[in-house]
């Protein structure tokens, strides 16, 4: 059978309006659903592809991410105070801030994508990797209220390596309450018509988490923080 003798629904036309003339116009088939139909909703769907298994493992290494390269830490600032010291003297102050700055601030960043992709899990093992490390730098360098105390025991007069490394990781936490603290106020304070709005949407907000976070380790490098501690 030839095309002028198919049916107009077997040929697929639409009557529009073309230049001012009703015509005939053929239109693309629908394609056909490649998802079967099912009674199921979104809800159901969810709960079946939940594996409470996995979050259990994962919190679970979650807190031994946080507990262990910790404790690891602190034991090598003890018994090891001597080595830590040979490790970081080549190290400026400066140096030694930006690295603990950058692994707080990039831990925090997959810690947030983990939420933006939540069904990448690429994003929550980097966080794991990540905050094991922040930690471990943490707990060599005695992080804690009033560190300068407690480093200036342990390290003497090279205190101001491990100094610089709770700087650095307090200026990342520091300029990520910030954030938060800004980026909640921008979605309250502002309206959807208005033209400030795309400060909220992923790209935006995590450009200028990173401003923030550029601005809080430039005042530790340039402002005097790492020679007063």
């Amino acid at each position: 059978m030839n095309d002028e003798t198919e049916k107009p629904e077997q040929r697929n036309e639409a009557v529009e309006i073309v230049e001012g003339k009703v015509e005939k116009v053929s239109v693309s088939k629908h394609p056909e659903a490649s998802i079967p139909q099912t009674d199921l909703s979104l809800a159901d769907i969810q709960r079946k592809q939940f594996r409470p298994v996995r979050w259990v493992v994962y919190v679970v290494i979650l807190l031994a991410a946080i507990i262990v390269p910790y404790w690891l830490g602190r034991v090598l600032a003890v018994q090891h105070t001597k080595q830590i010291i040979k490790l970081l003297s080549p190290f400026a102050p400066q140096g030694v801030a930006l690295v603990s700055w950058a692994v707080t601030v990039f831990a925090l960043a997959t810690f947030a994508l983990s939420f933006v992709e939540e069904h990448a899990w690429l994003w929550r093992n980097l966080f794991l990797l990540l905050l094991a490390f922040e930690q471990l730098i943490a707990g060599v360098s005695l992080l804690k209220f009033k560190f300068w105390f407690s480093t200036y025991v342990m390290y003497g007069s090279s205190s101001a390596l491990p100094n610089a490394a709770n700087l650095g990781i307090i200026a990342a936490l520091i300029a990520a309450g910030v954030y938060v603290i800004l980026f909640v106020g921008l979605l309250i304070g502002i309206k959807k018509d208005s033209p400030l709005n795309v400060l909220t949407r992923s790209w935006a907000s995590f450009l200028m988490y990173f401003v923030i976070e550029g601005i809080a380790i430039l005042i530790v490098l340039f402002s005097g923080l790492i020679t007063a501690v």
